[in-house]
């Protein structure tokens, strides 16, 4: 398992998932936060049309990230996304168009970049530590609900602090909805996903900013009408270019019962 230090922060910082290719998504996001530093937890890409500009604005932007269970994939060159989906669930059915676009986008320097990114990351912030995880920390592709229990997220930091020593809080990603949640003594925060909205019938994404402890969760407007054409002009018209210009994902039953519509 690799760590990676982000470093000292003083100030408010961006907590950020899932761009998922989605160009436009990141480009406003850029812009909504200006010079403020940004930490990622994951899936640069996944779902939308523009893998290699996605991850070349990132990287030009210098902003630190975990690797999600598509760039692990990816950077092993598999057969499938490893999202962790039910055999036969919508979700898997629909990555069986997604995933082969995404690899046939990605040459072996978008790999070998995916296969350097770290498993965890740590930073502190105005004086607290935190840790950074993409799903979970046994299971990268864990799916952590706002319906979870105290107890599931308690042993996940629990885990982490076996590997990392203690933290105030731990930020995670992958389920695609934002959240925050006070455990015990630590701090919860799962940053969302800028690529998708999060299943409410609204357009706009999600990201968060921590400042001196305290989290909030933000909306992001952005072009979902560019990014919808950019996927229907890739092809990618299996469901979830309808998701960015309508707001539901195509994939309600991945979702606990009470998430659903």
């Amino acid at each position: 398992m690799r760590m990676a230090d982000f470093g000292h922060f003083t100030g408010p910082v961006a907590l950020f998932g899932g761009p998922y290719s989605n160009f436009q998504a990141l480009e406003a996001f850029a812009a909504a936060i200006g010079d403020m530093p940004a930490v990622c937890t994951g899936d640069l890409v996944a779902y939308c049309a523009q893998p290699r500009e996605t991850v070349d604005l990132f990287q030009q932007k210098g902003w630190p990230t975990i690797a999600g269970n598509c760039e692990r994939q990816l950077a092993e060159d598999q057969d499938d996304c490893g999202c962790g989906f039910e055999t036969g669930s919508t979700c898997d059915i629909l990555s069986s168009g997604w995933w082969p676009y995404l690899r046939s986008k990605s040459d072996s320097g978008l790999r070998n970049w995916c296969a350097q990114l770290p498993d965890f990351g740590v930073f502190v912030a105005d004086g607290r530590r935190y840790g950074v995880i993409h799903g979970g920390v046994d299971e990268i592709n864990r799916f952590l609900w706002p319906s979870d229990s105290d107890d599931a997220l308690t042993r996940e930091l629990a885990r982490f602090e076996e590997h990392a020593g203690p933290v105030d809080g731990l930020v995670a990603g992958h389920s695609g909805i934002a959240f925050q949640r006070r455990v015990g003594r630590h701090h919860w925060i799962n940053a969302g996903a800028i690529g998708l909205p999060p299943h409410d019938g609204r357009l706009e994404t999600r990201y968060a900013i921590l400042e001196d402890g305290e989290v909030t969760i933000h909306r992001l407007s952005y072009d979902f009408a560019m990014a919808g054409e950019k996927m229907k002009a890739a092809g990618l018209t299996q469901g979830y270019d309808r998701a960015v210009v309508s707001g539901h994902w195509p994939s309600e039953d991945i979702l606990p019962s009470g998430l659903r519509r």
